[in-house]
C-alpha cells in the first residue's frame, strides 16, 4: 500500500511530465588536460576518457560495497541513496526520489531440528510462523496432489524438492494431504529464497541441497522426527528510487536503470553496484551530448523484494509518460564474466545485437525465463514499454557475503555499448 509520502510524489511525478521540477542544478567544473598536450605526451584522449570512466565506475561500486548490504529500509541503503543523488548532481543532473512503501516479509530465524543438530533453514516469503514437532515424511518426485496420495502424511512434516511446480502448489498439496509443515530442497547449491502467493496455511522453510539431501536420506531410512521453527514477520519498509534527469526533461524517450539495493549479508558489487555504476557511468558520458536531452536515469529500490521500485514507478507515471518511452534499458550483474548477454523486445534486441562485442545474434542470449521476470525490466514491458536487459551470466558469489569484486573494464565495455544502443534508438522513427 502507497502511504502519504508516496502519493505525494505521485502526484509531483505526473506534474513533471508537463513543467520542470523545482529542483538545485548542480554543475560540475571538471578541471582537464587539453587533447593536444596527451597526444603531444603519447597518451591517447580515447584511452584517457576510458580510463578516467573505469576508475569513476569502479570508485561508485567501492563506495556501495563499503557501505555494507543495502537491503531496502535500512540505514546503509539511505546513504547509498545520498551517495547516489550526490554524484548525479556533480554530473550536472536534477534529482529527484520516489518514496514509496510496502510490507516485507523477514525471516528472523527459521530452523529444522534432528537429533540435536539444528540445520538454518530460510522460511519462504509469505509463510506463516510456527514451531512444531513431527515426523518426517519425503515426498517423491516434484510434490504434486499423487506424489502425496500413496505416502503417510497427515500429521507429518513433509519434505520435497525443489523444481517443476511454484512453491505455493507444493505447499497447498502438502497441507490438502494433512502436513502440518512442509520444508523445500533446494536443487542446486546455495540458499533458496522463495516466495509463495495467497495465504498458506502451514509454515513452509527450505534447505540447502546438502542439508536437505541428508533429511531426505533419514527419512527415507528410518523414522525421524525434526523440530520445526519458522520465526517470521511483516514489517513496512520505505524505499527510495533515485531519478536524475537535465532541466527541463519531462518526457524521456528512453529510461537507463538499474537497482542498488542488495540482499541481506551480502554487499552486492555484482549484484548490482555494477549495474547502478553502469547506469551513473552513462549519465555522465551523455551529460553533455544531445541524448542526455531525450533520457531518464533511475537507481530503483527494493528490487530484491520483488521488483519494488520499478512497479512504484511504472504505478505513478501516466499512460502517456510510459507511451513515450522508446526503450527501457535495464542493468542487472554486469561486472563478471566476458561475454555481455541482451535480451528484451525483439524490435531492440535486433537493431542492438550488433553493438555487442563478440556477438552477431540477432535474438536475445539470455535465458526467456530471465527476461520475463528476472529484474526491473519486467515491470516496464508489463506497461507495454520496448525494454533491452543487459547482464552477464550466473555469478558464483550471487547473494552471499562474496559479492565484493567486478571487472572494472566489463563496466566500462557495458558502459560503451549502452551508449551506442541508445543512440541508435533515438534515431528510430
Amino acid at each position: 500500500m502507497i502511504r502519504s509520502a508516496s502519493k505525494r510524489f505521485k502526484q509531483r511525478l505526473r506534474l513533471s511530465l508537463q513543467i520542470a521540477l523545482a529542483t538545485t542544478f548542480v554543475s560540475l567544473s571538471t578541471a582537464c588536460v587539453s587533447a593536444s598536450n596527451r597526444v603531444a605526451e603519447g597518451i591517447s584522449p580515447i584511452a584517457n576518457a576510458e580510463a578516467q570512466e573505469s576508475s569513476g565506475a569502479d570508485a561508485t561500486v567501492q563506495a556501495l560495497v563499503k557501505l555494507g548490504p543495502r537491503v531496502a529500509g535500512t540505514p546503509a541503503n539511505e546513504k547509498a541513496s545520498q551517495y547516489l543523488i550526490e554524484e548525479y548532481r556533480k554530473a550536472g543532473y536534477q534529482t529527484q526520489v520516489q518514496p514509496f512503501t510496502y510490507a516485507k516479509f523477514q525471516d528472523l530465524g527459521s530452523s529444522v531440528t534432528v537429533g540435536g543438530t539444528r540445520f538454518e533453514g530460510q522460511a519462504l516469503n509469505g509463510s506463516i510462523a510456527g514451531k512444531l514437532t513431527a515426523p518426517l515424511v519425503a515426498i517423491p518426485n516434484a510434490g504434486r496432489p499423487a506424489d502425496f496420495a500413496n505416502q503417510p502424511v497427515k500429521g507429518r512434516l513433509a519434505i520435497v524438492r525443489r523444481g517443476e511446480i511454484p512453491f505455493t502448489q507444493k505447499a497447498e498439496n502438502a497441507a490438502k494431504a494433512g502436513a502440518v509443515g512442509l520444508i523445500v530442497v533446494n536443487n542446486e547449491a546455495g540458499t533458496l529464497r522463495g516466495t509463495l502467493t495467497g495465504t498458506p496455511t502451514i509454515p513452509v522453510v527450505s534447505l540447502s541441497r546438502e542439508q536437505g539431501n541428508d533429511l531426505i536420506d533419514r527419512a527415507q531410512a528410518t523414522p525421524t522426527t525434526v523440530n520445526l521453527t519458522v520465526n517470521a514477520e511483516r514489517r513496512t519498509v520505505t524505499g527510495r528510487n533515485i531519478i536524475a534527469y537535465l532541466d527541463g526533461v519531462t518526457q524521456p524517450q528512453v529510461l537507463v536503470g538499474g537497482h542498488y539495493d542488495s540482499v541481506a549479508g551480502s554487499p552486492g558489487a555484482n549484484d548490482n553496484a555494477s549495474g547502478t555504476a553502469v547506469v551513473l557511468a552513462m549519465a555522465r558520458r551523455m551529460a553533455n551530448m544531445p541524448q542526455a536531452r531525450q533520457a531518464w536515469f533511475v537507481a530503483f529500490d527494493g528490487e530484491e523484494d520483488g521488483l519494488r521500485g520499478s512497479r512504484a514507478f511504472v504505478e505513478a507515471a501516466q499512460p502517456q509518460f510510459l507511451s513515450g518511452l522508446k526503450a527501457m534499458l535495464n542493468f542487472d550483474m554486469v561486472g563478471v564474466n566476458e561475454q555481455l548477454q541482451l535480451g528484451g523486445s525483439p524490435s531492440l534486441t535486433a537493431i542492438s545485437a550488433a553493438q555487442i562485442p563478440g556477438s552477431t545474434k540477432s535474438k536475445s542470449s539470455i535465458p526467456q525465463s530471465v527476461v520475463n521476470g528476472g529484474s526491473d525490466h519486467a515491470s516496464f514491458a508489463a506497461k507495454n514499454v520496448p525494454v533491452l536487459f543487459f547482464y552477464r551470466g550466473s555469478d558464483p558469489n550471487y547473494h552471499t557475503p562474496n559479492d565484493k569484486v567486478i571487472d572494472s573494464k566489463l563496466l566500462t565495455e557495458t558502459t560503451q555499448t549502452a551508449t551506442d544502443i541508445v543512440q541508435q534508438i533515438l534515431k528510430l522513427d
